[in-house]
């Protein structure tokens, strides 16, 4: 007898009165024992999850294992504001030489040894663009040359300036880098004291005195507020924030197919699919963006409530902070949802990637870039957790001035939203015009 159709839920389901009801016969269930032993049930699970694996090992340990190794200019300010003469038969005071010594004594192109006046220098630290500053005060040669008459009151003092707010790491390398040089600074004169006429008749304190003349002082070069995390709120607060616009982004990914029917609900013991609504490629990932961005108001202002509100962390232009927060998160989950339109089921891997394990090590915001390898300065100069790390960084530490990361942030956040944008829309269109649609029966 031929088959005949019955239509259920709008759903068309195929019987034939040839074959018992398969409600009356119930089905064989297969078993784990049987399944293991198919080869191509291990083959992709295997594949994808030993690559994921490695991948995330080689991207994550590649770019801590050797910040001193990885070094590449570091930018760290030179300030001489040493005003003192020459000493006699000399052409250059000690606070020029000791600048021009620190400068030029640097192996390689580790460090970046930006010269700078006094004001120059505090703008740099309050900008973000130098990680240190070594000071060279004004009496510096007058307070060196009166170790040599015993008419010195202190011994001559270099102060280094650290810069917290571009975190602790980076901070502690410009620090180390810095009181070593003033070191090294500080032999080079006691040679120039200790060989002179006038230290010829010093007691064996004083020669000792001469031959390490200058004191290294440490100081915060531009403070940030106390509950700051040592300088790594604004990653974390970043980080929060890229996670919010990506789990969010994939929530409502699939609470879309789920609701529209195109996927199943399973909570528990329970499983349910809804009817199909037919709607093109495109007006499912209209309606997901739609979504994604009245839904990240309310994930944003929990990021804030939760950091601020309940744990007290240190922050300024708090209306600036929830607009950028709002934006970013808004950026990362657009970008999801056009990866998961463009990519279908492997879109939340590829979302990943680009929104997280690409962007943790390559943000510079816990290892400066200038310490990580140069596959990672290429990857911060496009990763999101970059770009937005520094206009949070900028917001909470550096008075949210656009030079300081917060125009770059603004910029590549526009640059984001519209790439997803065009690059969603452009696939769900071909793949529209093409007749690919997602309709399958529900069996």
């Amino acid at each position: 007898m031929p088959p005949h159709l019955r239509r259920r839920n709008s759903v068309t389901t195929v019987t034939s009165s040839a074959e018992p009801d398969s409600a009356a016969v119930p089905r064989p269930n297969a078993s784990a024992a049987m399944l293991v032993r198919r080869p191509k049930l291990w083959l992709i699970p295997a594949v994808l999850a030993t690559l994921v694996a490695l991948l995330l090992s080689l991207l994550y340990m590649g770019g801590i294992l050797d910040p001193n190794g990885n070094l590449h200019r570091l930018p760290i300010a030179v300030v001489d504001a040493d005003t003192g003469a020459p000493p006699p038969g000399q052409q250059q005071n000690l606070g020029a030489q000791v600048a021009q010594s620190v400068v030029a004594g640097t192996p390689g192109r580790q460090f970046d040894w930006k010269r700078a006046t006094p004001a120059e220098a505090a703008d740099m630290l309050a900008s973000g663009k130098v990680y240190g500053a070594l000071e060279i005060p004004a009496d510096f040669t007058a307070s060196v040359t009166a170790l040599t008459t015993g008419q010195a009151t202190a011994r001559p003092t270099i102060t280094v300036l650290t810069n917290p707010g571009l975190g602790s790491l980076g901070s502690s390398i410009a620090a180390q880098a810095t009181q070593g040089a003033a070191h090294q600074a500080s032999l080079a004169i006691g040679k120039q004291l200790t060989s002179s006429p006038a230290a010829a008749g010093a007691d064996p304190t004083a020669r000792l005195l001469l031959a390490d003349p200058v004191a290294v002082s440490s100081q915060v070069g531009h403070p940030i507020g106390r509950h700051s995390g040592l300088g790594l709120t604004a990653f974390y607060y970043a980080l929060l924030l890229v996670l919010a616009g990506f789990i969010g982004g994939n929530l409502i990914n699939s609470g879309v197919d789920t609701a529209l029917g195109y996927a199943d609900s399973e909570m528990g013991p329970w499983h349910t699919r809804r009817p199909t609504v037919p709607i093109t490629r495109t007006q499912t990932l209209l309606l997901k963006m739609f979504m994604t961005a009245g839904i990240t108001v309310l994930t944003t202002s929990m990021v804030m409530v939760a950091c601020i509100a309940a744990l007290g962390m240190d922050a300024t232009h708090i209306p600036l902070l929830w607009i950028f927060s709002y934006c970013a998160c808004l950026a990362i989950g657009l970008g999801v949802q056009a990866i998961n339109a463009a990519f279908g089921g492997i879109g939340q891997l590829v979302s990943m990637f680009v929104f997280v394990a690409l962007a943790i090590p390559s943000s510079g915001a816990t290892i400066p870039l200038q310490a990580a390898p140069g596959i990672y300065r290429f990857l911060g100069a496009f990763e999101p957790m970059r770009q937005l790390s520094g206009g949070v960084r900028a917001i909470l530490y550096f008075d949210a001035r656009g030079d300081a990361g917060l125009m770059r942030a603004w910029l590549m956040i526009v640059v984001g939203v519209a790439g997803a944008l065009v690059f969603g829309f452009a696939m769900t269109r071909y793949y529209d015009r093409k007749g690919l649609r997602r309709l399958t029966p529900h069996l």
